[in-house]
């Protein structure tokens, strides 16, 4: 027969889907007694004819296009559910049995069964206008979906059958409403926070810093590398070696600008760290000793 692909993506007879879209499309779901009630067998073998010859009538009963899906099913050479065995079946204790016992289904009959099961779900969603729950539309769909010879064996085993249709068609509805519940959350607006419940990108603590500080530390740079290049008050008027030899860096005269002055383009800036009052006092360098330093400098310069 010529195949389609339902909303599930399962792979079935075109006849089935036509039958099921115009079902629907007539009010079919919210009919009562809709795949129990019995249609005119005259208006039933008409229909059957015009489908058979791709017309599909206006005017269908509902009630004839549900018993048609119904006899569909049951005029297949062989049943949905018969490569199970009815051990197998009357096994199935709980829902991960049936669900398990599904998956032992060829492919042509799991797809048959699951749009099966779908169109029963969408029945029982309508349960307050059609009166059709899970039980009652499991038990008229359970005999067309098996092919027995002896008409007592068949009744026993489409109790068993009814009870395995039930399960399934609970595991569907279930899961509908699990995935309306999921998609009714939606994705979360705001942004992530982190653990203390700061939202946004955290920025470095040693990046931020205050510019006060910052003046201070460029202003300390400063200072220490010009020590090579200038003299304080206090080394002039003491002269080499007089005093005690140390002095605080914080109670010294502004520096005072020699004569010329010479650039070290070679060396490179010192990084200086915030250091206690302890660690900023520092000997004295003579005069001597620095203009020493500074013309070694200026001839590794040039």
């Amino acid at each position: 027969m010529q195949l389609s692909y339902d909303s599930r993506g399962n792979s079935v007879p075109v006849i089935l889907i036509l039958m099921q879209q115009r079902l629907y499309s007539l009010g079919g779901l919210q009919a009562e007694g809709i795949f129990r009630i019995n249609p005119d067998n005259n208006q039933e073998e008409d229909l059957r004819n015009q489908l058979n010859s791709g017309v599909v009538p206006d005017g269908i009963d509902v009630h004839c296009l549900a018993g048609l899906i119904k006899a569909w099913f049951r005029e297949l050479p062989t049943g949905v559910l018969d490569p199970l065995s009815p051990e197998q079946v009357m096994q199935c204790q709980s829902e991960d049995d049936c669900t398990s016992l599904c998956r032992l289904l060829p492919p042509t009959e799991t797809a048959l069964l699951d749009w099966a099961i779908n169109l029963m779900a969408d029945v029982v969603q309508h349960e307050h206008l059609n009166k059709m729950n899970s039980h009652n539309i499991a038990m008229v769909f359970a005999p067309n979906m098996t092919q027995m010879a002896d008409p007592l064996t068949a009744l026993m085993y489409a109790v068993q059958v009814m009870n395995f249709l039930k399960t399934l068609i609970t595991r569907t509805l279930r899961e509908r409403e699990d995935a309306v519940i999921e998609s009714s959350r939606g994705p979360p607006n705001d942004p992530p926070s982190d653990e203390n419940g700061d939202q946004g990108p955290r920025l470095n603590p040693h990046v931020q810093q205050n510019p006060d500080e910052n003046e201070e530390k460029e202003h300390e740079f400063i200072t220490d590398d010009d020590n090579l290049g200038y003299l304080t008050a206090s080394e002039e008027s003491d002269g080499p070696g007089s005093g005690s030899g140390s002095s605080n860096w914080s109670s010294q005269s502004p520096p005072i600008e020699p004569k010329a002055h010479v650039v070290n383009h070679t060396r490179e800036p010192k990084q200086v760290t915030p250091s206690s009052d302890h660690d900023k006092t520092r000997p004295l360098v003579s005069n001597l000793s620095a203009i020493n330093s500074l013309t070694e400098k200026t001839e590794a310069w040039r």
